[in-house]
């Protein structure tokens, strides 16, 4: 009788937070192991493929290890995907549903051992479904119960916490309920020097009717914002579109109600004094910016601080935003410039823009110069560096490669600096590496030593000292720990092998062969392939290859090598 062949089982486990508490991964995955063990053989539980997502979400697939399950079950015949418990793969009963038939079709039985379900069988697979129900009906009904939370909230004006608006601070509020408890809010609380500065941003896009040109006054005046920062269109934005500004007057009301939002405030509360309080107004997702909702989603109460922006003019503000938008910057369609995102500026590091003309040179090219995002922005105020002729400069930068990987003596004489240059930056990282290694094994050792005598000295004096010893020594434990992962992410940076370096050295010698068939966007890609930035000083260019942190500037070639003129292009008229 041949023995039963070997089943490929595959094990998936998710957790949503990082932790090492109750169903952690890792028991997920025990238990796993276990259950194909006892119900199939210990050889298929050893040989059992694992694919584990720590810190997502259920509530959608979108999930790397998971995608990656399904893309290798397309390619290897698995045999059961086996599950401690059947929210782990997903609480979206759609998903769910086609998982299921996408499984089924393939003959592939999902396994929840915590529901004890099983889809090889009728009854399982009717189960399965069941229980999915069950756990969408689950989150949907947290979610019903968070947004009736905002309902209860925006019935109060409260600020919920978190950063405060510019303008604006928390300030707790204190009552007293009808039963003699006392309850404590927060109210938003005006910052005098801050909401003038709002009221002037206000007043100079209405007076300017654009967001660049608000801008450039933010920045030639050297305002900041509520952290300290240089004003964006980002932030500028941010604040014109912040319903807290605007007084909760007549037309305040009439616009609310117009655009169809929740409103928890009586016509009569709309004062023409206190401010509006909008909530729900951002979706929020992990590892994404932040997405303003449609209005009829939001939930809009007045609240309890003070307006600073009338209603009609707020009103005003947002409509002249919606306009602006078909007037929004494009990227032009003949753009042939070959340096955007590598070209900073040497004076304010800010990147240098492609800017194009309606001219053409002699060859028919289309005529730019490159421009300092930073000069643009503030009209020159913050930083006035020279433009630099694009055409020129993105020729000079290709000859520049071109000669280099043709002259092999220079190139290896070059990419050799280089590779010191790095090794060196690597050997004083492992050096400052080796250090806090012993620093946290001396500190690890004098915690033993501080636990040993924390036994002889249980209910004196010291014991209380030691446990304090052994805290403090823990935390410069943990600050040693993070430094130390930040020197070996550094190391990583540097770690270009003899062979990566041949690699390199061979694309940049065939880089010119084929250059003249390159498309605009193949050049980009090639030299990007080999620069990593490139300086601009008002008069000459310096490049950085290699090496992401810009530390090792890749010299000009000199005069007495087979790459002619050296010189880089002095400025925008630069012939």
């Amino acid at each position: 009788m041949k023995d039963r062949p070997t089943k490929r089982y595959v094990i998936y486990s998710r957790k949503s937070k990082f932790t090492g508490k109750g169903e952690s991964i890792e028991n997920q995955i025990e238990l796993c192991r276990q259950y194909i063990a006892a119900h199939y053989s210990q050889e298929e539980a050893d040989a059992a493929l694992v694919y584990e997502d720590e810190g997502f979400s259920g509530g959608n697939l979108e999930r790397p290890q998971f995608k990656k399950m399904m893309k290798d079950s397309q390619e290897t015949p698995f045999a059961a995907i086996v599950v401690y418990r059947l929210d782990r793969i997903s609480r979206n009963i759609g998903d769910f549903a086609k998982l299921i038939e996408d499984l089924g079709k393939r003959k592939i039985d999902f396994i929840s051992i915590r529901e004890q379900f099983d889809t090889s069988s009728p009854m399982g697979r009717a189960m399965m479904y069941i229980a999915s129900v069950f756990s969408q009906l689950e989150r949907e009904t947290i979610a019903e119960r968070i947004r009736d939370n905002m309902h209860e909230l925006a019935k109060t004006g409260r600020w919920l916490g978190g950063t405060t608006p510019t303008g604006y601070e928390s300030e707790s509020i204190t009552s007293v309920t009808v039963d003699g408890k006392t309850r404590k809010a927060c109210k938003l609380k005006i910052i005098p020097d801050e909401i003038d500065l709002v009221k002037r941003i206000f007043d100079k896009f209405l007076e300017t009717q654009s967001l660049t040109q608000t801008d450039a006054f933010l920045l030639q005046g050297k305002y900041r914002t509520k952290r300290g920062k240089a004003f964006t269109r980002f932030a500028i934005r941010g604040i014109l579109t912040n319903p807290v500004y605007m007084i909760a007057d007549e037309a305040a009301y009439e616009y609310l109600t117009e655009k169809g939002v929740e409103l928890f405030s009586d016509r009569s509360d709309f004062d023409g004094r206190h401010g509006i309080m909008a909530y729900n107004r951002t979706l929020q997702q992990p590892g994404k910016a932040n997405q303003e909702k449609p209005m009829e989603e939001w939930i809009v109460s007045v609240g309890k601080h003070e307006g600073v922006i009338p209603g009609a003019m707020w009103i005003s503000v947002q409509k002249l935003l919606e306009l602006n938008k078909s007037k929004s910057y494009r990227k032009p369609r003949s753009n042939v410039a070959l340096l955007s995102g590598l070209l900073v500026c040497g004076r304010c590091g800010d990147y240098m823009r492609p800017k194009l003309t309606s001219r053409t040179n002699a060859s028919g090219e289309p005529i730019y110069t490159y421009m300092c995002a930073m000069k643009e922005r503030s009209r020159g105020h913050v930083c006035d560096m020279k433009n630099a002729n694009g055409n020129t400069l993105d020729t000079k930068v290709v000859d520049f490669l071109i000669k280099l990987g043709k002259n092999s003596e220079e190139m290896a004489r070059q990419i050799t600096m280089t590779k010191k240059i790095i090794q060196g930056n690597r050997e004083g990282c492992d050096a400052q590496i080796a250090k806090i290694k012993s620093q946290i094994e001396e500190k690890e050792s004098g915690i033993k030593s501080l636990v040993l005598s924390l036994s002889k000295a249980a209910g004196s004096n010291t014991e209380q000292y030691i446990i304090q010893q052994v805290d403090e020594l823990h935390e410069e434990i943990e600050v040693l720990k993070k430094r130390l992962q930040e020197l070996e992410s550094i190391t990583q940076k540097h770690q270009l092998s003899d062979i990566e370096f041949d690699i390199i050295r061979q694309l940049l010698s065939s880089f010119g062969e084929n250059l003249v068939d390159y498309s605009v966007e193949q050049k980009r890609a090639a030299i990007r392939t080999f620069v990593k930035r490139i300086v601009w000083d008002g008069e000459n260019a310096h490049i950085y290859l290699f090496n992401d942190d810009g530390d090792c500037e890749y010299p000009e070639p000199t005069d007495d090598w087979d790459g002619g003129d050296s010189k880089s292009p002095s400025g925008e008229d630069s012939k």
